[in-house]
């Protein structure tokens, strides 16, 4: 069996426990090693083969994969975060499918979730945002006509870029261009969770000037919109006194006050 598995965001605690579980059996693991916290890696037994697979192609990958298998061999494949975001899981499945392989996918927690516990954010309030955006800037590797940074932009919506500190006097540009000003409240959160972590809020006008002085070139996170310092949002309706769910009738007003008061 292969697993793939998600290392988590960075601090060595934040992989889930069967993520663990799967490192302490596994007789090979091929990690991620430019992204991935090699401190997970003390979790392997004795005698485990460790692939690191940033000096490896899909198709030296895929032979470590194979080989072992056939071996019998329990393998890990750890990805950073979650590997269903820019975790590049789909080409090895599929190659797995035409093997005749079998695998399974043990999730994680992404990198933009831990962002956000680095800022202490909510990335949906009422009335201020209800979508997140996650995207990243056109690179080396394109983005299709139909994502582009102003169309999303657009929307007014939370905005996770990714993998794009290295654009970011373009990619301020962009966002102004698809609807924001240039006072929105942007954060850049570099390597969330880790022991290094570094978070810096700024708007969307200075993201280039917050991360030259910083010294951020890569390995970080964007993040815009008005969440990052909301002035005024509506309250939960799911914990309001007069609203009804299935667990609780709601009561009026008058009636929670006087039940506060008690």
């Amino acid at each position: 069996m292969i697993h793939f598995v998600g290392a988590g965001s960075g601090a060595k605690d934040l992989i889930t426990v069967r993520g663990q579980r799967l490192l302490g059996e596994a007789d090979i693991i091929i990690y991620a090693g430019s992204l991935v916290n090699p401190e997970l890696l003390d979790e392997k037994k004795e005698g485990c083969e460790v692939f690191n697979s940033a000096k490896m192609t899909l198709e030296e990958v895929l032979t470590v994969m194979e080989e072992g298998n056939q071996k019998g061999c329990e393998i890990v494949r750890l990805h950073t975060g979650d590997p269903c975001v820019y975790g590049a899981i789909r080409e090895q499945m599929d190659a797995l499918d035409e093997k005749g392989i079998v695998y399974d996918y043990c999730p994680g927690v992404s990198s933009f979730c831990g962002a956000a516990s680095a800022l202490n954010l909510e990335y949906t309030l009422p009335d201020i945002s209800q979508s997140v955006v996650i995207t990243r800037m056109a690179g080396r590797t394109p983005v299709p006509e139909k994502e582009s940074i102003e169309s999303f932009a657009a929307h007014q919506a939370t905005m996770v870029i990714f993998l794009s500190t290295g654009m970011l006097e373009e990619l301020s540009r962009r966002l102004v261009a698809g609807g924001y000003q240039e006072n929105t409240p942007a954060a850049i959160v570099y390597k969330a969770t880790w022991a290094d972590e570094e978070k810096y809020v700024c708007t969307v006008g200075s993201l280039a000037q917050t991360a030259r002085e910083h010294g951020i070139t890569k390995t970080a996170l964007i993040i815009v919109g008005d969440v990052i310092l909301p002035q005024q949002y509506r309250r939960s309706d799911l914990y309001h006194p007069e609203f009804t769910t299935e667990f609780r009738e709601g009561r009026s007003q008058e009636a929670s006050e006087r039940e506060r008061t008690k």
